[in-house]
């Protein structure tokens, strides 16, 4: 019951914060060349939570919720669409790279390919929305602040799952990070 109680605060906490992050995130206006291109940083918690929680399942309700509820606070349902595939195609390949090839990749090298793949979903979903696949022209330059910005977020990861290994109870109750 206790070690529950431990998981349902601990993705609580991540849920807010990403929450927090992404609201943050909004109001700060990027100055990249291509329009949309942010730095990323409620993804920053779902790398936590993929490195940090027992299931993949547990992590993806943080992603889901995440969605959700920005979307509620001050999004549009364009950006819920948006959000979301980039999001989950992001969540599958950092999962799948996660499974395949930890031993080959790091934290920052699977963060920057989730970043890209971020981004790529996206601009499927504009380019389904939109009915023109034009848009994929935007991917070189998308893909280029992408490996920057996930490069940031897994140096960031790696650093605060460093410390978080550091806390007993959670350590003993729930983390996973090696």
């Amino acid at each position: 019951m206790k070690k529950n109680t431990t998981k349902l605060v601990y993705m609580s906490l991540l849920v807010s914060m990403a929450l927090i992050l992404s609201i943050f995130e909004s109001m700060i206006p990027v100055p990249f060349i291509t329009p949309g291109a942010k730095l990323g940083l409620a993804n920053l918690v779902i790398m936590i939570s993929i490195y940090s929680l027992p299931r993949y399942r547990d992590s993806f309700i943080v992603l889901f919720l995440r969605l959700f509820l920005s979307t509620l606070f001050g999004g549009s349902f364009s950006m819920l669409i948006y959000s979301a595939s980039g999001g989950i195609l992001s969540f599958i390949i950092i999962v799948l790279l996660k499974k395949f090839f930890n031993n080959y990749l790091s934290i920052i090298g699977i963060s920057a390919a989730g970043a890209v793949f971020h981004n790529i979903g996206q601009l499927l979903a504009a380019a389904l929305i939109l009915e023109n696949f034009g848009v994929i022209l935007y991917l070189p330059f998308l893909s280029l602040a992408g490996i920057v910005t996930g490069i940031f977020v897994g140096i960031t990861a790696n650093y605060i799952l460093n410390h978080l290994n550091k806390i007993p109870n959670l350590k003993k109750n729930l983390f996973i990070y090696k």
